[in-house]
């Protein structure tokens, strides 16, 4: 894929068709496309290797619809027999991610998982989460398995700013506190983001908008994201949980002018319902957590909305 800049600073892409498939299949990556196809999560990947301060992972939980909750940790081969299911049930069904509960490419689960997925359905498009710690020597791994799309999740690169969202990290065996752990995490980010789109990855990176911290701050990152090539950007309202239980989140206003800063350099997601780690069916209607009854219901639409497509 090749980015340029056109006359009224709007990013245009230059794609194979294979890639523009996956992107309008994708509903995450195009506005169109969450209306029309869903994705499953396998919450396979409980581990994490770093702490944000904002991050509250809870497992057997299904009273809240938000990152880093899941009812069920599955095994691979769990999530696989799931896959199947929800995929012969629900064929509107056109992504396969692994978003959590905690970072995939800290867990060895998330590739066993993807092995035998990639084994059964061949064709489907690979999506994955990732704080980008360990991004740079993940990349074979990713491409051995058939990723086809990835999320960074960069809050900041200044590491300075990063201190005050980020604990500490874990890497290779040590784990670091303050403005060290932040540039061992960015320069890991940046280089991983690299790597990926030179890769043929087509690339998002979330950042969570955190009010009095990184909110004038996002606008550098949105540039930065821009020049190593990154098709889209989700800024996403904190959620005050955690250490940061009593800040005071960002308006959808605020959330918005940010937002329209940063579209000049980089596509922006705006229809984000940050999803839980195992969540499936379209954006904004979670199956894992309806009734069989609403899920059949949503089944015959979809059902009926392919038919007219194809019959337009």
């Amino acid at each position: 894929m090749e980015y340029q800049k056109s006359n009224n600073c709007e990013m245009e892409v230059s794609m194979d068709d294979e890639t523009k498939r996956i992107i309008s299949q994708h509903p995450c990556y195009s506005k169109d496309a969450q209306h029309k196809f869903g994705r499953i999560h396998l919450a396979v990947a409980p581990k994490c290797n770093i702490q944000c301060n904002y991050c509250d992972r809870k497992f057997d939980c299904v009273n809240e619809s938000r990152p880093g909750v899941t009812s069920q940790v599955l095994t691979p081969q769990e999530a696989l027999e799931k896959t199947k299911q929800v995929l012969e049930e629900y064929p509107f069904i056109k992504v396969i991610g692994i978003a959590g509960p905690g970072d995939p490419l800290a867990n060895d689960e998330t590739f066993k998982t993807l092995e035998l997925i990639r084994k059964e359905f061949p064709d489907i498009t690979f999506c994955l989460s990732t704080n980008g710690l360990v991004l740079p020597e993940k990349i074979p791994d990713l491409l051995n398995v058939g990723i086809n799309t990835l999320t960074v999740t960069l809050n900041a690169i200044d590491p300075e700013i990063e201190a005050q969202l980020v604990d500490h990290v874990n890497y290779k065996g040590k784990v670091y506190h303050g403005v060290e752990a932040a540039e061992i995490l960015i320069n890991n980010q940046l280089e991983g983001i690299r790597l990926a789109v030179e890769a043929g990855i087509v690339l998002k990176v979330n950042t969570v908008l955190v009010p009095g911290i990184n909110d004038k701050h996002i606008l550098d990152v949105a540039k930065r994201v821009s020049g190593l090539g990154a098709y889209i950007m989700n800024v996403m309202p904190l959620i005050c949980q955690a250490k940061f239980a009593d800040m005071t989140p960002p308006t959808p206003a605020e959330r918005k002018a940010v937002q329209d800063l940063c579209e000049p350099y980089v596509l922006q997601m705006r229809h984000c319902r940050q999803c839980r780690s195992d969540a499936f069916g379209l954006i904004g209607q979670d199956m894992s957590q309806m009734s069989k009854k609403r899920r059949d219901n949503i089944k015959s639409k979809m059902k009926k909305k392919t038919n007219e497509d194809m019959n337009a």
